[in-house]
Protein backbone atom coordinates (compact mmCIF):
# COMPACT_ATOMS: atom_id res chain seq x y z
CA UNK A 1 0.00 0.00 0.00
CA UNK A 2 1.78 3.25 -0.99
CA UNK A 3 1.54 6.00 1.81
CA UNK A 4 1.04 9.57 0.66
CA UNK A 5 3.04 12.70 1.92
CA UNK A 6 0.74 13.68 5.33
CA UNK A 7 0.55 16.42 7.66
CA UNK A 8 2.32 13.74 10.57
CA UNK A 9 5.21 13.69 8.04
CA UNK A 10 5.89 17.73 7.88
CA UNK A 11 5.37 17.82 11.71
CA UNK A 12 8.13 15.57 11.87
CA UNK A 13 10.40 17.39 9.79
CA UNK A 14 9.59 20.77 11.73
CA UNK A 15 10.79 18.59 14.62
CA UNK A 16 13.86 18.05 12.47
CA UNK A 17 14.15 21.38 12.21
CA UNK A 18 14.01 22.45 15.81
CA UNK A 19 16.56 20.02 16.77
CA UNK A 20 19.08 21.34 13.89
CA UNK A 21 18.51 24.99 15.59
CA UNK A 22 19.18 23.61 18.84
CA UNK A 23 22.32 21.98 18.09
CA UNK A 24 23.29 25.09 16.47
CA UNK A 25 22.52 27.47 19.44
CA UNK A 26 25.08 24.60 21.05
CA UNK A 27 27.53 24.48 19.22
CA UNK A 28 27.60 28.50 18.13
CA UNK A 29 27.23 29.02 22.36
CA UNK A 30 29.99 26.74 23.16
CA UNK A 31 32.07 27.25 20.12
CA UNK A 32 31.82 30.98 21.18
CA UNK A 33 32.81 30.91 24.41
CA UNK A 34 36.00 28.35 23.82
CA UNK A 35 36.71 30.13 20.28
CA UNK A 36 37.11 33.32 22.39
CA UNK A 37 39.50 31.95 24.69
CA UNK A 38 41.57 30.51 21.96
CA UNK A 39 41.30 33.84 20.40
CA UNK A 40 43.05 35.51 23.03
CA UNK A 41 45.54 32.27 23.24
CA UNK A 42 46.73 33.32 19.64
CA UNK A 43 47.26 36.95 20.56
CA UNK A 44 48.74 36.02 23.83
CA UNK A 45 52.59 37.38 24.79
CA UNK A 46 53.13 34.61 26.27
CA UNK A 47 54.76 32.08 23.80
CA UNK A 48 53.61 28.50 25.57
CA UNK A 49 49.81 29.89 24.62
CA UNK A 50 50.60 30.81 21.24
CA UNK A 51 51.96 27.51 20.23
CA UNK A 52 49.13 25.24 22.09
CA UNK A 53 46.52 27.17 20.60
CA UNK A 54 48.27 27.40 16.86
CA UNK A 55 48.43 23.49 17.40
CA UNK A 56 44.68 23.33 18.60
CA UNK A 57 43.17 25.34 15.46
CA UNK A 58 45.49 23.34 13.01
CA UNK A 59 44.78 20.28 14.47
CA UNK A 60 41.27 20.62 14.60
CA UNK A 61 40.90 22.56 11.23
CA UNK A 62 42.72 19.71 9.48
CA UNK A 63 40.45 16.79 11.03
CA UNK A 64 36.86 16.51 9.21
CA UNK A 65 33.69 16.92 11.52
CA UNK A 66 32.67 13.76 10.60
CA UNK A 67 35.47 12.08 12.23
CA UNK A 68 35.02 14.54 15.47
CA UNK A 69 31.79 13.06 15.43
CA UNK A 70 32.72 9.59 15.41
CA UNK A 71 35.62 10.21 18.14
CA UNK A 72 33.12 11.66 20.24
CA UNK A 73 30.37 9.27 20.10
CA UNK A 74 32.26 6.02 19.35
CA UNK A 75 35.49 6.31 20.46
CA UNK A 76 34.55 7.77 24.30
CA UNK A 77 31.81 4.94 24.47
CA UNK A 78 34.78 2.67 24.12
CA UNK A 79 36.29 4.17 26.97
CA UNK A 80 33.26 3.95 28.65
CA UNK A 81 32.21 6.87 28.29
CA UNK A 82 28.80 6.60 26.44
CA UNK A 83 26.86 9.85 25.55
CA UNK A 84 23.64 10.43 24.45
CA UNK A 85 23.49 11.47 20.66
CA UNK A 86 23.02 15.14 21.59
CA UNK A 87 25.56 15.49 23.96
CA UNK A 88 28.06 13.55 21.33
CA UNK A 89 26.93 16.13 18.15
CA UNK A 90 27.00 19.22 20.92
CA UNK A 91 31.07 18.55 21.97
CA UNK A 92 31.89 17.98 18.74
CA UNK A 93 30.43 20.91 16.83
CA UNK A 94 31.50 23.18 19.58
CA UNK A 95 35.71 22.15 19.49
CA UNK A 96 34.74 22.29 15.52
CA UNK A 97 33.43 25.80 15.76
CA UNK A 98 35.57 27.44 18.56
CA UNK A 99 38.65 26.52 15.72
CA UNK A 100 37.13 28.86 13.06
CA UNK A 101 35.38 31.13 15.62
CA UNK A 102 38.60 31.54 17.31
CA UNK A 103 40.63 31.88 13.77
CA UNK A 104 37.98 34.50 12.86
CA UNK A 105 37.88 37.14 16.33
CA UNK A 106 41.49 36.44 16.45
CA UNK A 107 41.86 38.03 13.38
CA UNK A 108 39.22 41.08 13.96
CA UNK A 109 41.33 41.70 17.39
CA UNK A 110 44.38 42.04 15.15
CA UNK A 111 42.05 44.36 12.47
CA UNK A 112 41.96 46.78 15.15
CA UNK A 113 44.94 49.90 14.38
CA UNK A 114 47.85 49.83 15.56
CA UNK A 115 47.32 53.32 16.86
CA UNK A 116 44.95 52.21 19.15
CA UNK A 117 46.98 49.56 20.67
CA UNK A 118 49.82 52.59 20.98
CA UNK A 119 46.77 54.75 22.00
CA UNK A 120 45.76 52.70 25.35
CA UNK A 121 49.09 52.16 26.37
CA UNK A 122 50.10 55.79 26.52
CA UNK A 123 47.14 56.12 28.54
CA UNK A 124 48.80 53.67 31.20
CA UNK A 125 46.49 50.81 30.85
CA UNK A 126 47.21 46.97 31.68
CA UNK A 127 46.93 44.71 28.54
CA UNK A 128 43.66 43.44 30.34
CA UNK A 129 42.25 47.28 30.18
CA UNK A 130 43.42 47.32 26.88
CA UNK A 131 41.77 44.51 25.65
CA UNK A 132 38.28 45.29 27.81
CA UNK A 133 37.99 48.96 27.02
CA UNK A 134 39.97 49.72 23.54
CA UNK A 135 40.57 47.00 21.55
CA UNK A 136 37.47 44.30 22.01
CA UNK A 137 35.00 46.94 21.59
CA UNK A 138 36.11 47.51 18.12
CA UNK A 139 36.72 44.22 16.98
CA UNK A 140 33.33 43.80 17.96
CA UNK A 141 32.20 45.29 15.41
CA UNK A 142 34.50 44.51 13.10
CA UNK A 143 33.84 40.79 13.83
CA UNK A 144 29.92 41.03 14.04
CA UNK A 145 29.37 40.49 10.14
CA UNK A 146 31.89 37.03 9.64
CA UNK A 147 30.62 35.59 12.43
CA UNK A 148 26.70 35.65 11.54
CA UNK A 149 28.12 34.65 8.16
CA UNK A 150 29.77 31.63 10.06
CA UNK A 151 26.08 30.70 11.69
CA UNK A 152 25.22 29.98 8.58
CA UNK A 153 27.80 26.80 8.23
CA UNK A 154 27.20 25.74 11.62
CA UNK A 155 23.09 25.09 10.79
CA UNK A 156 24.67 23.22 7.47
CA UNK A 157 27.07 21.03 9.02
CA UNK A 158 24.63 19.80 12.05
CA UNK A 159 23.45 17.52 9.19
CA UNK A 160 26.55 15.36 10.27
CA UNK A 161 24.87 14.87 13.36
CA UNK A 162 23.36 11.95 12.04
CA UNK A 163 25.72 9.74 11.81
CA UNK A 164 25.40 9.63 16.00
CA UNK A 165 22.17 8.71 15.34
CA UNK A 166 21.03 12.46 16.30
CA UNK A 167 17.88 13.10 14.43
CA UNK A 168 18.22 16.77 13.07
CA UNK A 169 16.66 17.71 9.72
CA UNK A 170 18.51 15.66 6.95
CA UNK A 171 17.67 12.69 9.25
CA UNK A 172 14.13 13.54 9.36
CA UNK A 173 14.34 13.90 5.61
CA UNK A 174 16.32 10.41 5.49
CA UNK A 175 13.53 8.75 7.36
CA UNK A 176 10.32 10.19 5.43
CA UNK A 177 12.06 9.32 2.69
CA UNK A 178 12.49 5.94 3.49
CA UNK A 179 8.69 5.42 4.24
CA UNK A 180 7.28 7.48 1.02
CA UNK A 181 10.26 6.89 -1.31
CA UNK A 182 9.58 10.00 -2.97
CA UNK A 183 13.03 11.76 -2.46
CA UNK A 184 12.00 14.59 -4.75
CA UNK A 185 9.17 15.90 -2.60
CA UNK A 186 10.87 14.93 1.24
CA UNK A 187 14.39 16.61 -0.14
CA UNK A 188 12.65 19.90 -1.63
CA UNK A 189 10.96 20.16 1.64
CA UNK A 190 14.15 19.59 3.41
CA UNK A 191 16.02 22.31 1.09
CA UNK A 192 13.84 24.83 1.82
CA UNK A 193 13.67 24.56 5.54
CA UNK A 194 17.12 24.97 5.13
CA UNK A 195 16.90 28.09 3.47
CA UNK A 196 14.75 29.17 5.59
CA UNK A 197 16.82 28.79 8.76
CA UNK A 198 19.79 30.10 6.81
CA UNK A 199 18.98 32.72 4.48
CA UNK A 200 18.05 35.30 7.30
CA UNK A 201 21.43 34.58 8.80
CA UNK A 202 22.78 35.27 5.40
CA UNK A 203 20.39 38.53 4.53
CA UNK A 204 21.69 39.63 8.20
CA UNK A 205 25.32 39.42 7.47
CA UNK A 206 25.13 41.25 4.22
CA UNK A 207 23.11 44.18 6.03
CA UNK A 208 26.09 44.50 8.55
CA UNK A 209 28.41 44.20 6.35
CA UNK A 210 27.27 47.56 4.21
CA UNK A 211 26.50 49.25 7.39
CA UNK A 212 30.30 48.24 8.50
CA UNK A 213 31.04 49.42 5.48
CA UNK A 214 29.60 53.02 5.65
CA UNK A 215 30.42 53.47 9.45
CA UNK A 216 34.16 52.88 7.83
CA UNK A 217 33.80 55.54 4.96
CA UNK A 218 32.15 58.50 7.65
CA UNK A 219 34.99 57.72 9.98
CA UNK A 220 37.73 58.44 6.86
CA UNK A 221 35.57 61.29 5.75
CA UNK A 222 35.69 62.75 8.90
CA UNK A 223 39.15 62.04 9.96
Amino acid sequence: MTIAFNANHLVFLLQGAGWTLVLSLIAFAGGGLLGFIVALCRISPVRALRWLSTAYVQLVQGTPLLILMFLSYFGLSIAGLSLPALVAAGISMTIYVSAYIGEIWRGCIQAVPRTQWEAAECLALSRVQRMGLVVLPQALRIATPPTVGFMVQIVKNTSLASVVGFVELARAGQVVNNSLFEPFLVYMLVAGLYFLLCFPLSWWSRQLERRLLVAHRVEVATA
